[in-house]
């Protein structure tokens, strides 16, 4: 019974979690409790908790965290500055004229967002607020719209510069080194965020691409689902007055040279992820002035925003580091190893039951306690195995983007359902999504088999 306190500790954890406690002092409180309980029976070693002053120090002076902070900014001061609404207004008069045109924009524009914010729910929400209206009011299948908005606002947990890339960037890179010194290799090689902005590319474009394809299948299939929208009537919707041209330069151009600036620095080797993130966040202000948004009650807003969203990220990730310890404390990176190892099929069962693991807890848990507290437990293992952590850390942000979508507790679907008018059932929205969820698993699937789509890239960029 002793040996399965691991797994009791970590089901007490999701059952508290179920009951809408806070992550951060469910992962502690629930890690302390048990803690206490095992060194009253003398199970547990308290000596382990000592290592925590240690990790918390660890987690202050770390250079790669610095990203966290100045990406949120980034994404919130684009979110504010109604940079997506110009976007929008291009894009929809530049593919609108064709069949599935409008879908395609907003495919178009959700990527140019996750490569600008990297923040789920807001380009869900924005993308929902200013383009779902205007796709129901032209025709288009409620399901399409929501699907195709849904999908794309989940896009930022794959498309670099993301947030979620930054944190399993450095979950990983700890766990690759713990890997090789467990297997007495003394000399470890890293692997750091670069390389997985790096190795997401590929995936990340083929998933838009993918999505680029449905759309223009289904408004070939079925034309009123999807059907082609002048360009005087999307002018009249978007109150656009302005000509293409410029509407083009000021909507497309700036984000653009922003990605460009942000991703281009990390490529070239100019620039650290967490260097670039800065880069990106004065860029980000700088379009905020170009669009005359930029003010002193804006600022204060975005400032509050994202010390919250920092503030929640640093407190799980202390929260986590007490959960670790205290679950290494009863031996459960043991239990994991073997029960690994015992596992039918080797290293591919192994990741399967991983995989399914962490999509399922994708229903109750978001991306980030997913990343701090279960990563760091099987990562060191499947690498051991001998499992490529690029390859890995795509995978797992692949999986975890799929979990935003499925029904019924995708946090995608309750973003959208928070914004769509009354008229848009919730039936719609969860039919909407099954398709982008089909194209997602076999994005998976061709990882799969081709692994040198995440592995690729890295190495020609860096050389390795």
């Amino acid at each position: 019974m002793v040996e399965f306190l691991p797994l009791f500790l970590f089901a007490a954890v999701c059952v508290v979690l179920m009951f809408g406690y806070p992550v951060a002092l469910s992962l502690s409180g629930t890690a302390l409790v048990f803690a206490a309980g095992g060194m009253a029976f003398g199970v547990f070693d308290m000596a382990f908790l000592q290592a925590f002053p240690n990790r918390l120090y660890g987690i202050m002076t770390n250079q790669t965290l610095i990203a966290v902070p100045l990406f949120v900014l980034m994404g919130v001061l684009l979110e504010k500055s109604k940079v997506a609404e110009t976007l929008l207004d291009a894009m929809a008069l530049l593919f609108g004229s064709l069949r599935g045109g409008l879908g395609i924009s907003v495919v178009v524009v959700g990527m140019l967002l996750a490569a600008s914010t990297g923040i789920v729910g807001a380009t869900v929400v924005t993308m929902g607020l200013i383009s779902l209206p205007t796709m129901l009011k032209r025709g288009y299948s409620p399901s399409l719209a929501t699907g195709a908005i849904c999908a794309t606002g989940t896009l930022g947990q794959i498309i670099p510069p993301s947030i979620a890339l930054v944190l399993l960037g450095d979950v990983l890179s700890s766990a690759y080194q713990q890997a090789q010194l467990n297997m007495g290799i003394f000399s470890p090689k890293t692997v750091s965020v670069g390389d997985l902005f790096v190795g997401a590319m590929i995936p990340g474009l083929m998933l838009v691409g993918a999505y680029i394809i449905y759309m223009v299948v289904v408004a070939w299939l079925k034309p009123e689902a999807a059907p082609a929208v002048s360009r005087e009537q999307i002018q009249a919707d978007r109150h656009v007055q302005e000509p293409l041209a410029v509407i083009l330069l000021k909507g497309l151009v700036p984000p653009i040279l922003l990605i460009v600036a942000v991703l281009g620095s990390i490529l070239t080797g100019a620039a650290t992820p967490t260097e670039a993130a800065g880069v990106g966040a004065f860029g980000a202000a700088i379009l905020a002035a170009m669009q005359k948004q930029l003010n002193m009650k804006m600022l204060g807003e975005v400032v509050r925003s994202t010390t919250n969203v920092t503030s929640m990220v640093f407190l799980i990730l202390i929260g986590a580091s007490v959960f670790s310890l205290v679950f290494r404390g009863f031996g459960g990176e043991e239990l994991i190893h073997h029960w690994f190892e015992q596992m039918p099929g080797g290293v591919v069962g192994a990741m399967i039951i991983v995989m399914l693991v962490m999509f399922l807890l994708g229903f109750i848990l978001d991306f980030i306690e997913i990343t701090f507290v279960v990563v760091p437990i099987v990562a060191p293992v499947l690498m051991m195995m001998g499992l490529d952590p690029v390859w890995l850390g795509i995978m797992m942000a692949i999986n975890l983007q799929t979990s935003f979508l499925t029904p019924p507790f995708g946090f995608a679907l309750f973003y959208l359902r928070g914004v769509a008018p009354p008229s848009v059932p919730t039936s719609a929205i969860y039919k909407g999504v099954i398709p982008f969820i089909l194209i997602q698993v076999s994005m998976l699937l061709a990882l799969t088999i081709w692994p040198e789509l995440a592995t690729w890239l890295p190495s020609v960029v860096y050389g390795e």
